[in-house]
Parts: structure tokens; C-alpha cells; sequence
């Protein structure tokens, strides 16, 4: 068994506890220090990706303004209202590997004069342009989300992205400024996140590392945000993220972090990007249906291996920026499996279970750890595609196991992490070890304190006794999610199998009592 001691921005592994001295049935102890604060859990850690792949765009976002699916100018009226429920704080667009072969001047203008093409990236579909850079800011608004946009790195010029950004942000005196009013909208866009590019050692490019670093800095240099609001010596300047590592491969951080520490006044970067999916292994096999408790226990046991590669990662950045002013950007992450049978396999569809919305839990525990060095992460992808929040068949739409997660997971955005212990305990199946419990805790915007616990072992409940300092605790109450089995899904035809329910803690001597059932996710809210 693991005794497992969590600080905001480090997790210490501390010495085993004898199993003699727990016993096997015996209450998890979790120990909640509410006088301690730590990092904020930025919540940016809660966001979200939409690339043009599949029907993630096509059906998922976008239906058309003649279309009979309720809509705002051609917008979703029900997906939209199922985000703004998360408070999703950031979406990244267009892509992923579509975004090195975006040309953005094909998304704008009148819908009947934009140019057709191929995505050669995803599954060889048509793809119409009918959702471009107008439609994305005001999806982004509907939702109330901060874009983040990756420009063309791989195929692209300076000059494209250059003009792409003056598009979107000049003043409405000026030539783009000007064509952007004409479009329906005066006002410069509001382009918080920038992307530099798109995994350039791979799909954007197959660059060596030092030869993207001497990319990456013109184009940091020469893609000016034209509001004076955005700009470097504005209220809001926008961040440009830098293409960073690929799992557990050191090389882009090395070479970006030391070009960084370099850098004069002429160029700069405000983050670095990671990608790292749990797979089990490449390329991705496992189902998502029909799978039993050996897929559940060795996809769970791989999802873990995200605080090791931060960690890796994070020392290296500390190296070259012991101050954390570069932060890492998870900004492509999630569960990868095989696609669902009778589905196109370029579409990366998947169905969105139990055990996912486990993982997803785990992965915000992780990054809430990592808070002081990891701002902003996007889950990939928002709709119908890998490890979705929701996922829609014409006019209808049903929210996933993983939607359900972040919802619960809401008063974490923002919130002050606080430190926990507990002993973790161990869960085995056929050779595969990891911890029983998981658990984080924080102090919201709202005041109150927040505990999240889940128990990964998908056969036992676990009975969490949970003791403060720093706060009396009066009540304990909020939400739970599991199901009979860890390959539970959510359908259109039945859309509520893996929804949370109500939990309560029983009060005792100052401390809290929860029965969490087994393979299931808590968030309560601690009143005192």
C-alpha cells in the first residue's frame, strides 16, 4: 500500500504502510490541510479541442443556418448549451494535423464562394470550408470560451499567418480590419492563445528540433495580434505557444527552453506545448465497448504514466525557467482506442465509458498536482471524436461519461489547491498494480472547500474517512458517477446509464465519512 502525500504543484511518495496496519478492509484515512493553500488550479487545466476530423466540426459544431436542428447562425443551440454547463474556458481550433494544412482564406467570405477540399488528414472527407475563422469566434463567444488558434506552421508562410492574425485583430481603418467588418464583424476578435504550429516532429512537419526553434521564431516574431488591447505591451497580451514534446521524448524541450532563456526583445514565447494520449500501445486497439476488467485495469494503469512525463518534462523547463513563467500546455490528451466497428476508421469515433470518465478524473488530479507549472490543458476533442464530451447523430445528442467528469469537476476551475494525504492502497488484476484511491482538494472561488476521491478498484467500495485541519467540517454532499460495469456507455437510446447521483457524508467528531461505491468518481463540497 502507497501512502500518498499531495502538495499543489508535487506529488511525495512516502513510505509504504505495512498492510498489517490498515487491514484489508479498513477505512481509507484521507487528511485534508485547509490552512495550507497552494497553487491555483488555473481553468485553463478544463479545456477544450475542435479540429476539423470526423464529424467534430460538421454536425457536431456546425449544422448550417438552414438547417432544422435548432441553431444559432448555424451554431448548435443544444451542444452550446451543454458547454457553457462546463464553463469550458478555452478552445483550441482548427487543429491538430489539420491545422498545417489549413489555408484560412478558404473559411471566409459568403458561404457560396469558399473554396471545397480534401482533408487528406482525416479519412479523405470533403471538406467545404463552410466553418472558418467568423464561424469559430462566434462559437467561441456562444460559449463563452477564449479561442485558442494554431496557425500554419508546416505548409503555410509567415506572411499567411501574419495576415491571418491581422484579420482577426486589426482595427476596422485598416485593409483587414476592413474585410472582416465587411463579414460582419467590426470589432477585433479577441485571440487569447496562439499556437505556433502543431507537432512538428511529426504530422506538421517531421522537423528536427533546431530547425523548428529557428521556425518557430520568426513566426513568434513577425504574427503580430494588431490590438493595441492584445498586443505585447497590452492589458491582455496574447500568449504564443510553442510545438513542445511528444510523451516522454526530451528533445523539443530541450531545444525550445534553451532557445528560450536565449531569447532577446525581438521574439518570445508564452508556453510550451506537450501531447501525450493514453493508448496502451501503438496503434491504439483497445475497444471501447465490449471490453472487460483487464481493459479496464491496464488502460487505467497506462493513463497514470501523465504525472511521470510531466514531471520529466517540468524538470527539464525548471532548468532553463526555475521561475514557472513558461507553462506547459497539455494541449492534446484523452483516451485514443480502436474506432467503433462500422465506422470510419479516419474518423477516430469512439464511444466515451465509465472507465474513460475515470481516466479523465485521474488526469485532472494529475494537472491540479502540476498547477504551478501546468496552466492549460485541452482534452481531445470536444465532440464525437476519441475521448469526447459529447456526441450527436443528426438532431440528437447525448453527454458522455467524460462530459459528466467535468461538470463535476467545476468549482475545481480556479480553486486553490490545498494539500492531501491518504494511503492509496493498491488495486491488482492479472499482474497489473496501481493504487486504489485517488483524491484532491481545494479551496474554490465560491468559498467552499472542495474534495474529489475516486476509487479505482472496479469490484470493492471503499469506505473514505476524511479528517481536516484548518476547518471544521459540519456536512459533506455533492455528486458521484459509476455504474454496474466499467464498459457502461451512454447512447441515444439510453443517454442516462452513467450519470452522477446524489452522495452525503456522515459527520463524526469533526470528521467526514464517505461510502464510495466501487469504480466511481466523488466531488463533495466540505461545509464547515
Amino acid at each position: 500500500m502507497l501512502r500518498r502525500t499531495l502538495l499543489a504543484g508535487a506529488a511525495l511518495l512516502l513510505a509504504p504502510v505495512p498492510a498489517a496496519a490498515q487491514g484489508k478492509d479498513a477505512p481509507v484515512t484521507v487528511t485534508v490541510d485547509a490552512g495550507k493553500p497552494g497553487a491555483t488550479i488555473d481553468r485553463n487545466i478544463f479545456g477544450q479541442f475542435a479540429e476539423h476530423l470526423g464529424t467534430g466540426i460538421y454536425g457536431g459544431i456546425w449544422v448550417g443556418k438552414d438547417s432544422p436542428i435548432p441553431n444559432v447562425r448555424g451554431i448548435r443551440k443544444d451542444v452550446v448549451a451543454a458547454l457553457r454547463a462546463i464553463r469550458v474556458p478555452v478552445v483550441r481550433w482548427p487543429g491538430g494535423c489539420f491545422a498545417d494544412e489549413y489555408h484560412w482564406r478558404d473559411g471566409i467570405g459568403p458561404q457560396e464562394k469558399r473554396k471545397s477540399s480534401v482533408n487528406t488528414n482525416w479519412g479523405g472527407a470533403g471538406e467545404p470550408n463552410s466553418f472558418g475563422t467568423d464561424e469559430f469566434m462566434d462559437f467561441a463567444d456562444q460559449v463563452g470560451a477564449d479561442a485558442y488558434v494554431s496557425v500554419n506552421v508546416g505548409s503555410g508562410t509567415i506572411q499567411e499567418a501574419a495576415d491571418w492574425l491581422a484579420y482577426m485583430t486589426a482595427d476596422p481603418s485598416t485593409t483587414a480590419g476592413k474585410e472582416r467588418a465587411a463579414n460582419g464583424h467590426p470589432a477585433p476578435y479577441k485571440v487569447k492563445y496562439l499556437g505556433l504550429g502543431n507537432e512538428s516532429w511529426g504530422c506538421g512537419g517531421s522537423m528536427r528540433p533546431d530547425h523548428y526553434v529557428d521556425l518557430m521564431k520568426r513566426f513568434a516574431r513577425f504574427t503580430h495580434n494588431l490590438d493595441p488591447k492584445q498586443g505585447e505591451k497590452g492589458p491582455e497580451p496574447m500568449q504564443r505557444i510553442a510545438v513542445g514534446p511528444n510523451d516522454n521524448d526530451t528533445s523539443y524541450t530541450e531545444a525550445v527552453m534553451a532557445a528560450w532563456k536565449g531569447h532577446d526583445w525581438a521574439w518570445n514565447i508564452e508556453g510550451l506545448s506537450m501531447h501525450a494520449y493514453t493508448t496502451g500501445g501503438w496503434p491504439p486497439s483497445y475497444p471501447s465497448v465490449g471490453f472487460g476488467e483487464t481493459g479496464y485495469a491496464k488502460l487505467v494503469k497506462a493513463a497514470l504514466a501523465m504525472d511521470g512525463m510531466i514531471a520529466k518534462h517540468s524538470a527539464i523547463m525548471d532548468k532553463y525557467d526555475p521561475d514557472k513563467k513558461v507553462p506547459l500546455i497539455v494541449d492534446e490528451w484523452g483516451v485514443w482506442l480502436a474506432p467503433l466497428p462500422g465506422t470510419n476508421p479516419g474518423f477516430l469515433y469512439q464511444q466515451n465509458s465509465l472507465r474513460d470518465a475515470i481516466i479523465a478524473a485521474l488526469h485532472v488530479n494529475i494537472f491540479a498536482r502540476h498547477a504551478d507549472r501546468v496552466r492549460m490543458t485541452n482534452i481531445a476533442q470536444m465532440i464525437n471524436v476519441l475521448q469526447a464530451m459529447i456526441l450527436t447523430d443528426k438532431e440528437k445528442m447525448v453527454l458522455t461519461p467524460t462530459y459528466h467528469v467535468f461538470r463535476m469537476y467545476v468549482p475545481f476551475q480556479d480553486a486553490r489547491a490545498v494539500p492531501v494525504s491518504f494511503d492509496a492502497g493498491t488495486y491488482t488484476h492479472e499482474g497489473v498494480t496501481m493504487p486504489r484511491v485517488d483524491a484532491i482538494a481545494a479551496r474554490g472561488k465560491d468559498g467552499k472547500l472542495w474534495l474529489a476521491v475516486t476509487n479505482l478498484d472496479p469490484n470493492k467500495p471503499a469506505r473514505i474517512a476524511v479528517r481536516f485541519a484548518g476547518v471544521t467540517a459540519k456536512s459533506a454532499a455533492g455528486e458521484v458517477l459509476t455504474a454496474a460495469k466499467v464498459d457502461a456507455v451512454n447512447s441515444f437510446e439510453a443517454p442516462s446509464t452513467v450519470v452522477p447521483k446524489p452522495i452525503r457524508g456522515s459527520v463524526a467528531k469533526d470528521a467526514v465519512t464517505l461510502e464510495l461505491p466501487a469504480k466511481s468518481v466523488a466531488v463533495v463540497a466540505i461545509e464547515g
